[in-house]
């Protein structure tokens, strides 16, 4: 008889959650004619990567033109697919452990593994292994070919550590932190209001090709009847090409607290499709401090600068933003018209 380990992954679909099995039996192992070592997949032949845990989390990786969509709803983040497609595609094993290490192995696998299975554009089944665990000096990872018995420890050229982590997000993680890409020519309309300010909001609209509008967004705010300054409006747009936030904050305890406040601004573009993003700006002010004058002798209340802002994201995400690239879109309605100063 033969010594058989087989590592299966078991999910349970209404409680999320799964469990793992292992069985043995003698001591040699068998190999599916050597196919249990190979974990590369070419790159451009995966459309879909799905990734689940032991603990019931989930994760589907789809293609999209040139990106990745996760969950089949969100855009993926290029930073975190990008390390995976690298593994995917440059996996190779480091060396076949001795049969006293194997054990261990596979203990190690089932209870910290993970399962990564790959789909082509056809949505068949590619490539199904395990991943989990790492050698003691961290230069490799335990592996193995779902539906083989032998572990290999392995490994991507040029690179130490254990592969797993590249697979191991959760949640918002994988997300794409965006909150405006867009082109010039593809933008219709920019309205900013700013509710404690009126006479800095405005609407701004494309009218044919190379002809724009600028008007104010509040009926009681004085229209600037001037020429819009040249080059100014393709300035602003320029700068909804790449808008990206610094963290999702969709479980902050304040949220509910915070978006119930009136905002500092509210951004809505408009595409030439009608497809429309709006945002909320909540400032983060820093502790305020008091000082004593030294030539008056009056305590005088401070605020440090405004670094950061909350934003809701079409009432849907709370994210978290530096002022730093926000006030690149923070123009005021005069801005368009003259050399003024900015709002930040």
């Amino acid at each position: 008889m033969k010594r058989t380990l087989i590592l299966l992954l078991l999910f349970l679909v209404l409680g999320g959650g799964a469990a793992w099995y292992l069985t043995q039996g003698e001591e040699e192992k068998t190999s599916l004619i050597g196919t249990d070592r190979e974990f590369a997949v070419p790159v451009d032949e995966v459309h879909k990567i799905f990734i689940a845990d032991r603990l019931g989390e989930q994760t589907t990786l789809s293609r999209k033109g040139d990106s990745w969509v996760y969950n089949e709803k969100y855009e993926a983040r290029e930073a975190v697919v990008k390390p995976i497609l690298q593994a995917v595609g440059n996996m190779r094993v480091q060396y076949k452990p001795p049969k006293a290490a194997e054990e261990n192995m596979i203990k190690v696998l089932a209870s910290q593994g993970i399962k990564v299975e790959l789909y082509d554009k056809g949505d068949n089944l590619i490539k199904s292994y395990y991943l989990g665990g790492a050698t003691s000096d961290e230069r490799g990872t335990f592996g193995i070919i779902d539906g083989a018995e032998q572990p290999y420890v392995i490994e991507i050229p040029a690179w130490e550590g254990n592969l797993s982590t590249r697979f191991r997000r959760s949640g918002d993680e994988w997300r794409d932190k965006l909150l405006f890409e867009e082109e010039v020519e593809n933008i219709k309309s920019v309205s900013i209001e700013y509710p404690k300010q009126k006479q800095n909001s405005f609407v701004l609209e494309h009218k044919s090709r190379d002809e724009y509008d600028v008007s104010p967004f509040y009926d009681v705010t004085p229209k600037i009847n001037s020429p819009l300054k040249a080059g100014k409006v393709e300035a602003y747009l320029v700068n909804f090409r790449k808008l990206s936030a610094e963290a999702f904050r969709n479980d902050h305890s304040a949220r509910d607290s915070i978006t119930s406040l009136i905002p500092f601004s509210i951004i809505t573009l408009t595409t030439q499709d009608d497809e429309e993003t709006q945002i909320k700006l909540y400032p983060i002010v820093p502790d305020q401090s008091i000082y004593q004058d030294g030539k008056s002798g009056d305590y005088l209340i401070t605020s440090g600068q405004i670094e950061r802002y909350f934003v809701d994201v079409n009432g849907e995400d709370f994210m978290l933003a530096q002022n730093l690239l926000i006030k690149k879109i923070l123009w005021p309605y005069a801005a368009f018209f003259d050399e003024g100063p900015l709002l930040n």
